[in-house]
């Protein structure tokens, strides 16, 4: 069964994988999913963007809104060979991200929590109508730029909905901090389409808060 597989070897749950970092998602989703794109000032300057970005490279957006987060690492083999972060600048020129050796420093958030990586994969629990639900979830991608920092997860079999979401955080010239959620999805099972609109209602509370708690206090 899926669920005796580890969550390192399941293949996610779609077919479009690194979609969330088209710009035209929202014109042109892929077939049969539901596109979606909010964006937030989260604050400005230099400390801002650090910590935001720091927090969420550590799973902090999910953890801070009420997920509990437990992460399973892949092998280096995957994390090293299968998952490559590839990403581009506004003209479509590929944006190097920065090797492991350049980033060994960095690999941890200030409070010690480890920095996500291309292939990792995560639980995250919560409750829904009083009944706890578990979403499993990989790594598909990092974005890893001096002024944008971010990732996007695709779900796995353990998911309510199939799909993909990224959140990333970045400094504009001005200094301004923004946080930006893309995604698309769809209910993954029959009976969460039975349940489609409270699922609906439930990604939309999530969502706010998502974008909310970046913006609380840097202290």
């Amino acid at each position: 069964m899926t669920e005796e597989i580890p969550l390192w070897r399941q293949p996610v749950t779609y077919g479009a994988v690194g979609g969330t970092k088209a710009k035209d998602i929202l014109a042109y989703p892929p077939a049969g999913f539901r596109p979606m794109v909010r964006r937030t000032r989260i604050g400005h300057g230099e400390n801002r963007f650090l910590w935001a970005s720091a927090r969420t490279m550590s799973w902090g957006i999910q953890r801070m809104s009420g997920f509990e987060v437990t992460v399973e690492q892949a092998p280096a083999s995957v994390t090293d060979g299968t998952y490559i972060p590839v990403t581009f600048d506004n003209g479509g020129t590929p944006v190097e991200a920065a090797t492991r050796a350049e980033a060994d420093e960095d690999t941890y958030s200030p409070d010690g929590s480890s920095f996500l990586v291309p292939g990792d994969s995560a639980t995250m629990t919560t409750r829904f109508a009083f009944v706890p639900v578990t979403a499993a979830v990989r790594v598909v991608y990092v974005v890893d730029e001096p002024d944008r920092k971010g990732f996007g997860y695709g779900t796995l079999a353990q998911h309510p909905e199939s799909g993909e979401e990224s959140f990333i955080v970045e400094r504009t010239d001005d200094g301004s901090v923004w946080l930006t959620i893309t995604s698309f999805s769809r209910p993954s099972r029959w009976y969460w389409w039975v349940l489609y609109g409270p699922l609906r209602a439930a990604q939309a509370i999530y969502t706010r808060r998502y974008l909310r708690v970046l913006s609380g206090s840097t202290d």
